[in-house]
């Protein structure tokens, strides 16, 4: 896959994934203005948050990043890569069938897990249900992520990106049918995340069958491939499993303070659409491209590779990054700010969101790091790296939070993404050419910076002129819009005047994919 090619395949993916993040934007609108932050919207979003963790382990997690290198190997040589998917996909699903009944059988240790301070609360009681009812959601995507690896691996990203559309379209469907009946509507939400698990896999499922890659499950067996393969994983896996214990330390810190959980959570939903887009795309594109590329000694082309996804992730990232820190306050106000989402969630969710805003280039930048490891199955470093941030996250979490509040745990969070990033840049230096910048990355990523820099003060002045439009009932939609256009505008101007990219680049990028 040449470079350009591969920025089209990040489009490809990052594309459909912004069509997802827009419409998860719909419905988290709603889900704030119907719930607010009060005990059932807590409820849920830890409800949700239990199948997403482990999502992490055998979703785009540990499991695939140790299946797609493999898997590519396969492809690229012809060795029977679709017997080797099939066993793979049948092993996971019986794994996860497994983890699923034992989940929802301890599901009140679960909760108590993520959320200890909801004991003895409305909250409780009602995440224990949600979460029962939510939890199979965890098979059904996982294995259409197997399959979306190997959709990604042979090239084909359309189908596994609009994904995760389905998921949101159903979650908006539920919702304005539960309020247009007087419904419960978080039981509704609770109930319709499994159905859209299976509406995803399904979706990929058909779409692996069009590539020629009919996955049918059968009894799993234990082969020497999935042998190595889950010697490959067990590190990773662990190293998933300290990411996420970053999670549950943060959450554990909310719950400790009203309504702290949902602020964090509308927090994370809007950093995460930049991320989503960028971060996703590139470790979906990247990953399987840099396992061809190692596979067939192509060093000089994997180091292409890795420096035009840096490149890609810092022309999108930094100016991401700096409006999340100079305008939280607009940006939440607009999108939540209404119904049982009153002024002081906008303020505190605001708070949170400059603070995720300043991770924001770190947590994409893991992303284009960590495939170095995994295309060269070295998953044993990346989890030595996650340990070292996890004691970042927990001492700060726990530490700040008696003197600062529940922002602590955003500021953890933060922090702990780039003690991640510094540790992955150090062990990336020994891996030779491939994990090395070219003069064109070094020439201009300062420039990208200072092009992001500018656009801030652009947009810090353009907030205080629209001030009293932004805050107007009616009004505030469309100052923000033109807040919005001003920082694209101004950024992608400062951008070419100062040679930090070429406009040339994107629209090249934009063609479609053949």
């Amino acid at each position: 896959m040449r470079p350009i090619r591969l920025v089209k395949g990040f489009v490809t993916v990052g594309g459909w994934t912004l069509a997802s993040r827009i419409l998860g934007f719909v419905r988290d609108i709603l889900i704030a203005a119907w719930l607010g932050t009060g005990p059932a919207h807590q409820a849920f979003v830890v409800a949700f948050s239990l199948p997403n963790l482990f999502r992490r382990f055998f979703a785009e997690g540990a499991f695939n990043m140790a299946f797609i290198p493999m898997f590519s190997k396969r492809l690229e040589s012809g060795d029977d890569p679709e017997g080797f998917a099939r066993d793979a996909f049948s092993a996971l699903g019986g794994i996860l069938i497994v983890l699923t009944l034992l989940a929802m059988a301890a599901m009140p240790w679960m909760v108590l897990a993520m959320a200890s301070g909801f004991y003895g609360q409305e909250q409780f009681d009602l995440a224990v249900l949600y979460g029962r009812i939510a939890f199979p959601y965890i098979l059904f995507i996982s294995l259409a992520a197997l399959l979306s690896g190997v959709l990604n691996a042979a090239g084909r990203f359309a189908a596994a990106a609009a994904a995760p559309v389905l998921l949101n379209v159903l979650f908006i469907a539920a919702m304005v049918g539960a309020a247009l009946t007087g419904g419960d509507l978080a039981l509704a939400l609770s109930w319709t995340v499994p159905v859209a698990g299976i509406a995803q896999l399904a979706l990929v499922w058909i779409a692996a069958r069009r590539a020629n890659f009919t996955l049918v499950p059968h009894l799993p067996r234990l082969t020497p491939d999935l042998k190595r393969l889950a010697i490959i994983a067990a590190p990773a896996a662990l190293a998933g499993g300290v990411v996420q214990v970053n999670l549950l330390v943060g959450r554990q810190v909310a719950s400790y303070f009203d309504s702290a959980v949902s602020w964090l959570y509308n927090a994370d939903r809007l950093y995460q659409l930049p991320l989503g887009v960028v971060a996703i795309a590139i470790g979906v594109v990247l990953l399987p491209d840099l396992s061809r590329r190692l596979k067939a000694g192509d060093e000089a082309g994997g180091r292409a590779s890795l420096n035009r996804a840096t490149e890609f992730a810092l022309a999108l990232t930094l100016p991401a990054a700096a409006a999340l820190m100079v305008i939280p306050g607009p940006l939440v106000s607009v999108l939540f700010e209404r119904g049982a989402f009153g002024p002081q969630d906008t303020a505190q969710t605001a708070l949170a969101v400059a603070v995720y805003g300043a991770g924001l280039p770190a947590f994409v930048l893991q992303k284009v790091l960590q495939p170095l490891f995994f295309a060269r199955a070295d998953t044993r470093r990346p989890f030595y790296y996650a340990v070292g941030a996890m004691g970042v996250n927990a001492g700060l979490a726990i530490g700040l939070a008696p003197f600062i509040g529940f922002i602590a745990a955003a500021l953890a969070t933060t922090a702990a993404g780039w003690a991640m990033v510094g540790q992955l840049w150090l062990g990336s230096r020994r891996m030779g050419m491939a994990a090395t910048f070219d003069e064109r990355l070094i020439r201009r990523a300062p420039r990208i910076v200072l092009a992001s820099a500018l656009m801030g003060l652009c947009l810090w002045g353009g907030a205080w002129g629209l001030a009293p439009w932004l805050k107007a009932d009616t009004l505030r939609y469309g100052a923000l819009a033109l807040l919005i256009a001003l920082g694209i505008v101004s950024y992608f101007g400062f951008g070419h005047l100062l040679g930090a990219f070429h406009l040339s680049d994107f629209r090249n990028a934009l063609k479609r994919q053949r």
